[in-house]
Formats: C-alpha cells, structure tokens, sequence
C-alpha cells in the first residue's frame, strides 16, 4: 500500500519556455521555481590576440549535478540525451561542457577546432540532479544548438523546455511531462505523456567531423514507443 501511495504522489511538473543563449550570454535555471538558481546555461565567448572560443556549458550549483562525466584529456562533458532515457540514480552526473568552437584568428577564422556532443543538434536533454530541501530530485532540461556560422566560432543555444519529478530519488524519462514514470502493461512508455517538440531540420554536423568518442557522449537508451 506504500508503494501505491508513493506511485499515485508521484508527479512531473513541465515548464515550457523558449530563452536564446547567444554569445556571450547566460540563463539561471530554476528548474522547481522556488527562486533558487538550480544550473546556470552559460555561452562564453572571448578572444584574444590570435583566437577566439566558444564555450558553452551547463553549470550545477553546489549538490547539484549534470548528467555525463569526465572523458580523455579531463574534459567533463555533459551528455546529449536522447528523448526516452531514464534519468535518476544509476547514472553519472560529472558534466559541465556541453560544446565548445575556437578560431584561428580573431579577424578571419583561418581554421575552426570543435568539440563537444552538443555541438548542432536538435531537442536533446540534458539530465538534471538538483536538491529540493536537502533531497534529491532528478529532471531534465531541452535545448537545441546551432553554429552562428561556418567561418566562425560562435553558438547559440535555445532552451525549449524543462521538467522534474517531485518525488525524492525517483527517476525520471527525458521528454516526459506528466504521470507517472512506470512503464505501461504492454512494457512501453505511454507516447501521449511526453512532450511534442515542433519539428525541426536534422544536421550533419557530428558526423562530419567523425570525432571517435561521440558514441560515449551520446546516451541513447531510448525505449518503446518513446521514439
């Protein structure tokens, strides 16, 4: 009876929202409302002399966490998720960069080095751990990225939507926003629960560059009719 208690408490609060991270630009997200900053989206953009760097990344405060972890050359990236994966308990939450360009000359890109799996791409979810009075709630938050150009090392990002479970320790799926998290009878996730992102154009960016470790940044635990 406890179980069916906890399971009919259980609910996803969604917030729809639409913020453009450009250039030199942030966003304090509170993911529960309280008025407390729970991550800050920051797109910085410097140059110097000989070139000039992008860097965007999803910040946690203090008890806080971003799903991913650190990789080769003690990076922490922060993982693209899939719509459809778990979030919660299981799983790492060391990340930080979520993406990051640098130019070859602060006057005429000679040549562009990228990095990153949030690098153009297109409603992915980033897998939130936060605290709500000293215990942890797990949600997630989506976005899409885009390359201001070809020529140059500038991103925006734009947050699209976020949501967490308001039960403690209790996971959540990326891209659901209401009922609860279980799996119907048929072993598949109810489709009508998750959120319908408007549609829009796929791009070749990643696998241009062939990067070898895109498999690990890329987390795609998709289940059932959630695709």
């Amino acid at each position: 009876m406890l179980a069916l208690a906890q399971t009919a408490e259980a609910k996803i609060v969604y917030t729809p929202t639409h913020r453009v991270i450009g250039e030199d630009g942030h966003y304090n997200l509170d993911v529960n409302h309280d008025g407390i900053t729970d991550f800050t989206l920051v797109n910085s953009y410097v140059c110097n002399s000989r070139t000039c760097f992008d860097r965007l990344n999803a910040n946690p405060v203090v008890g806080n966490g971003v799903e991913g972890r650190e990789t080769i050359g003690q990076k922490s990236y922060a993982y693209a998720i899939d719509r459809g994966a778990q979030i919660g308990p299981t799983r790492p939450f060391a990340g930080k960069l979520m993406a990051s360009r640098r130019c070859g000359s602060a006057t005429s890109c000679l040549w562009i080095s990228s990095s990153g799996p949030w690098r153009n791409v297109t409603n992915q979810y980033l897998g939130l751990k936060f605290q709500i009075h000293g215990k942890t709630h797990y949600g997630w938050a989506r976005l899409s990225t885009q390359d201001v150009s070809e020529y140059a090392p500038g991103m925006t990002a734009t947050l699209t939507g976020y949501a967490y479970e308001t039960v403690p320790d209790k996971p959540i799926v990326a891209g659901k926003t209401s009922g609860p998290d279980e799996e119907s009878p048929s072993g598949q996730a109810d489709p009508a629960a998750f959120d319908a992102p408007a549609p829009q154009p796929a791009t070749l960016g990643l696998l241009a560059t062939g990067w070898p470790e895109l498999p690990v940044w890329r987390r795609r635990e998709s289940v059932g009719a959630a695709q």
